[in-house]
């Protein structure tokens, strides 16, 4: 890897996958002797809480929570 003019890396795709890491998950560096590691951050939403949030209070349907579970469940 080479670290650009801003110190920013490009962690490879194939490792982003294996550790589930996606755009706007929030990392941290940290030094342990003369190794830097890259964590997760500590109480940082997950890439399902983030989507989850921004979809909360959009739906446009009129139909009642029962209502969309018995089509689900096909009641």
């Amino acid at each position: 890897m080479r670290l650009n003019s801003k110190g920013q890396v490009t962690i490879p795709a194939t490792l982003r996958a294996k550790y589930q890491l996606h755009e706007g998950d929030e990392i941290d560096v940290v030094e342990e002797g003369n190794t830097l590691r890259i964590v997760r951050a500590e109480n940082s939403e997950t890439h399902g809480q983030r989507l989850a949030r921004s979809m909360r209070g959009r739906a446009t349907t009129t139909m009642s929570t029962d209502e969309l579970l018995g089509l689900l469940r096909d009641e």
